[in-house]
């Protein structure tokens, strides 16, 4: 539980410094170079993710509540939904112009869907912490100053979210089903 708490940490600072903490950010970057600023960054963000693997891996099961076995299916729909949002941050989907923040609104929906059907402290720990961090740097986004969404992209973009989305749902649920959690048991 320390690994996964510690993870959470070192994921979220590394994300806010440049937001929380810009004279620090610019300080670093004037310092060492663009690059390898961002490469710090990146191995810090990495490491995070790292340890909150290996935390939530290794932590023990502590049941804190127990989930209805319909939230199954509500849960592979809020993935579907949030496999589609993060992958329209990437794109240039209409739902850009509709959402300031759809990777960050993707994480969000990514943790309550999986609190919907892990009712373990672990669990608990790291969705709710991540979904926490979530709308915390939308926050943080939001009270930057004002946004102009970006020009709507052609049809094409949307079918090639729409294929993309079907294709990375369906290796998530590959490799959920491979590591022993398969999605779509009840």
């Amino acid at each position: 539980m320390t690994l996964l708490i510690v993870g959470l940490v070192v994921w979220s600072l590394a994300h806010a410094f440049k937001r929380a903490v810009p004279g620090e950010r610019a300080a670093l970057t004037e310092r060492l170079g663009a690059g390898p600023s961002r490469g710090i960054m990146a191995l810090l963000i990495a490491a995070g993710l790292v340890l909150m693997i290996i935390g939530y891996r290794a932590a023990p099961y502590i049941a804190v509540y127990t989930p209805p076995g319909w939230t199954v299916h509500l849960n592979n729909l809020l993935m579907l939904i949030a496999v589609l949002l993060f992958g329209a941050s990437h794109s240039r989907s209409r739902i850009k112009g509709w959402l300031r923040n759809p990777m960050l609104t993707a994480v969000v929906i990514w943790a309550v869907a999986h609190l919907l059907v892990n009712g373990d402290l672990a669990s608990l720990v790291l969705f709710g912490g991540l979904g926490t961090w979530a709308v915390v740097t939308m926050a943080m986004i939001d009270g930057a100053g004002d946004w102009t969404p970006p020009a709507p992209g052609p049809v094409a973009a949307e079918a090639r979210l729409g294929l993309i989305t079907i294709v990375t749902f369906g290796a998530i649920v590959m490799i959920h089903t491979w590591l022993g959690y398969p999605p779509f048991l009840v």
